[in-house]
């Protein structure tokens, strides 16, 4: 049982017990349909189902409100909820709907009130068990390949190459190794100048992105010196690294380019709303925000450069797809790593695609990833596929700042000049 405890539903928040409402099992079949529950081994699976049973409530009861905090997660088994903000904002969720398959809460503190509109059956489980991605008792440099795609040729070949220390790990610039490092030193602006103006294409993109609107300002800087006194040299060393990863997604092969211009393409869009983020919540800095962004995605460059060396008929795009979604995390931890990036930073590649990931109490840059990349899919994929933004740990950290369906597209909206411009000045 000890295996089991942390799986185990929690009481503290459980509204008063319903007499005429009878609990039930619930099968590993209905498991299996639960995101991220359906990713347990099928020994896990029948464990948890013969340990728990779902709990009932009438219709009107509440089941948890706003701002209350928890240690469970909640899923919709059977009936129709209605979850609501402090905004007046409400949503349905329905038992036999995509939306079902996700947690309706699973922060630490509550986002929504939820209400029965009818008799409803719950599942409660412990957080402990949402963030299934990495196995704690693994290191974050160890590539794990799932048994789904043990018949990979592309993957299997690459975690030969990487379990023999042969990966090639790019090189930043040598203008944002040299300002890191003279920072570090304590620098003044007019030294970080020389530093950058070293580097025409570098000192004059810093002036455009100084001067576009993710800086308002009345009067443009002219100079790379005015850009620098304008928004700080920690803010100038981060927005010169985040300059110089452009160069790193480079490739002279037609088929590999186009897939490193869409991750690209894709990272500046969630950058920016990682930007847009940091300083509407002001719990963490811009300019770290964006670096986050762009660095969240940076495994999927030596795999394919690998990927490319190999025959034509190799491997399918599929195959493709399917291995870079599995080694990309962990190839972005060992180039951060080797980058000399803190701790916080190097962790990112790790979680960033995990909606359940819950490293910290606050609010870090890999929550405000998170939850940029679950609003850069919005109108970009299928909306049933997503969790809802109030249902993830991420959302549940931010202060004096709640997020709905209704307040993600109203975020969205207002970032649109912002994400057009910071996709041109990081494009060309």
């Amino acid at each position: 049982m000890s295996l089991l405890s942390s799986f185990l539903k929690n009481k503290k928040d459980t509204p008063p017990p319903v007499n005429n409402l009878v609990s039930e099992n619930i099968s590993i079949g209905k498991l299996r349909e639960l995101i991220p529950i359906r990713n347990f081994s099928n020994e896990k699976l029948e464990a948890f189902a013969t340990n728990i049973k779902s709990e009932r409530y009438p219709k009107g009861s509440v089941l948890f409100r706003i701002d209350e905090n928890t240690d469970s997660a909640l899923y919709l088994l059977k009936g129709v909820i209605t979850l609501s903000d402090n905004a007046g904002n409400s949503y349905e969720i329905k038992d036999d709907t995509a939306k079902a398959r996700f947690p309706l809460s699973s922060g630490t503190k509550h986002t929504t009130t939820a209400q029965a509109e009818s008799d409803v059956s719950i599942l409660r489980v412990s957080q402990n068990i949402m963030s299934t991605k990495i196995d704690p008792s693994a290191h974050l440099s160890q590539l794990a390949i799932p048994d789904e795609l043990a018949d990979n040729a592309l993957l299997q070949s690459f975690a030969e190459y990487y379990s023999n220390e042969k990966l090639e790990i790019p090189s930043l610039p040598d203008v944002a190794i040299k300002l890191r490092n003279a920072i570090q030193q304590d620098v003044g602006i007019s030294e970080a100048a020389k530093i950058i103006q070293m580097d025409p294409v570098m000192s004059a993109k810093l002036i455009e992105v100084a001067n576009c609107p993710l800086y308002v300002c009345a009067t443009p800087a002219k100079s790379c010196f005015e850009a620098i006194n304008r928004i700080g040299l920690n803010a100038t060393r981060n927005l010169v690294i985040s300059l110089s990863i452009h160069h790193v997604f480079k490739s002279h092969s037609p088929r590999i380019k186009k897939h490193l211009d869409r991750i690209w393409k894709q990272s500046i869009y969630i950058s920016t709303l990682c930007f847009v983020l940091a300083k509407i919540t002001r719990q963490a800095n811009p300019e770290e925000a964006l670096l986050a962004g762009l660095v969240c995605d940076l495994g999927a460059i030596p795999f394919l450069h690998f990927a490319d060396n190999l025959p034509k008929d190799y491997f399918t795009e599929a195959d493709l797809i399917h291995a870079l979604v599995c080694v990309k995390g962990t190839i972005g931890y060992k180039i951060l790593l080797e980058w000399g990036f803190s701790e916080e930073f190097v962790k990112i590649p790790i979680y960033s695609d995990d909606w359940y990931q819950d490293t910290s109490k606050t609010l870090s840059l890999t929550d405000i990833v998170v939850l940029s990349r679950l609003h850069s899919e919005i109108g970009h994929a299928d909306m049933a596929s997503l969790p809802v933004v109030t249902s993830i740990p991420a959302a549940s950290k931010l202060k004096d700042y709640s997020l709905s369906p209704e307040m993600s597209l109203n975020l969205l909206h207002n970032a649109k000049q912002q994400i057009n411009d910071a996709l041109k000045a990081f494009s060309n």
